[in-house]
């Protein structure tokens, strides 16, 4: 395959929709089109107001063609090192291995080197062998594994009585406490099994 002489930029207003493209399968599921352009386009504007925020575009003849996220923040609280996260690196998959990604990579550790991060932190789907794969080869090491769930699912999963040491309380008000939300839980679960 021949390589693809792709521009890489910041991304402006003008992206958004081509973004919700690129982006299609990060997006909210529940999100309309019109909800998400509009989400779209106030991340473009937060991001071009921010100093350690950025969102780079991949451009190949007027087309966009790959995305992704740049943020600077510390490596962890208790660590004053700078580190440049990047999340969200889509190519788009007609132009998968034609040098898009590395294109995009190099404009992030231009980025890195402009607001002096010292790190560079990728992520990419744990079932994205291909991303994956081309992190390793870049020498980017496997840290961490990141986790996502709902709110509500995570609280279902949690114990129902809360240390009282935690909430401040009595074991007899902890005890209360667990009871009152096993009994809301409990009318949650039963309004929508009827719904």
């Amino acid at each position: 395959m021949s390589r693809c002489p792709a521009q890489v930029r910041p991304a402006v207003e003008a992206d958004a929709a081509s973004l919700v493209q690129v982006w299609s399968g990060l997006t909210r599921r529940t999100a309309s089109a019109e909800d998400a352009l509009l989400e779209a386009r106030n991340c473009i504007l937060r991001t071009l107001d921010s100093g350690s925020e950025r969102i780079l575009v991949a451009v190949h003849l007027g087309s966009v063609i790959g995305a992704a996220h740049l943020q600077v923040g510390q490596l962890s609280p208790l660590t004053p090192e700078t580190v440049l996260r990047i999340s969200h690196m889509t190519v788009a998959t007609e132009m998968r291995r034609r040098g898009v990604g590395r294109a995009l990579m190099e404009a992030a550790l231009a980025y890195a080197e402009e607001r002096g991060a010292a790190s560079v932190m990728a992520a990419s789907a744990s079932n994205s062998r291909d991303a994956n794969r081309f992190m390793a080869r870049l020498g980017l090491a496997q840290i961490a594994c990141v986790r996502l769930a709902s709110t509500q699912s995570l609280r279902a999963k949690m114990p129902v009585e809360v240390p009282a040491l935690l909430r401040g309380g009595t074991p007899t008000s902890s005890r209360q406490l667990g009871q009152v939300l096993a009994a809301r839980r409990s009318m949650r679960r039963q309004q929508q099994s009827v719904s």
